[in-house]
């Protein structure tokens, strides 16, 4: 007879446990606890039905059910890869990537500026002088790629 006994609310409580870290580190493990709990939940129901289980098998089980969940879930989200409304949320500097501007500061050493929309960006590209009209063809941390977008071009307003 075990001495230690686990019943169904011990795994409930630590699926409800692991679901609480889950909500807290989204995004940042990538559902790293969202697995164990299922497979917690899962050992409850199985101690619900069968409470005379020992504590070896009930580990034994959640340590099984845990790998085949992590595989069955990564298999899934592999092929039905989670999409968003918004795909550019926190990647400022990506959405602007196609559209042209003006060169702001001159491009001198590979390091310039542009206005984009209320702000103004570092850009990194050729060597351009003010008025010349760039596309951004890269984002990186914190600055843009910039190609001219006519070879030796200038600006010319007509008055």
């Amino acid at each position: 007879m075990d001495i230690f006994q686990l019943s169904y609310w011990h795994w409930w409580i630590l699926a409800a446990a692991l679901l609480m870290l889950e909500f807290l580190a989204i995004g940042t493990f990538g559902s790293f606890f969202l697995w164990p709990a299922i497979a917690a939940v899962t050992i409850g129901f199985l101690t619900l039905l069968f409470p005379m289980l020992s504590v070896e098998y009930q580990i034994l089980i959640l340590a099984m059910v845990s790998i085949i969940s992590v595989v069955i879930g990564r298999v899934y989200l592999g092929k039905h890869p989670l999409s968003t409304d918004e795909p550019f949320l926190n990647l400022r500097g990506a959405e602007l990537i196609g559209r042209t501007y003006y060169v702001n500061d001159a491009i001198v050493n590979g390091i310039g500026r542009i206005n984009v929309d209320d702000g103004s960006w570092r850009v990194e590209g050729p060597d351009c002088s003010v008025g010349t009209l760039v596309k951004v063809i890269g984002a990186g941390s914190v600055r843009l790629k910039v190609k001219p977008v006519f070879e030796n071009a200038k600006l010319i307003i007509k008055r």
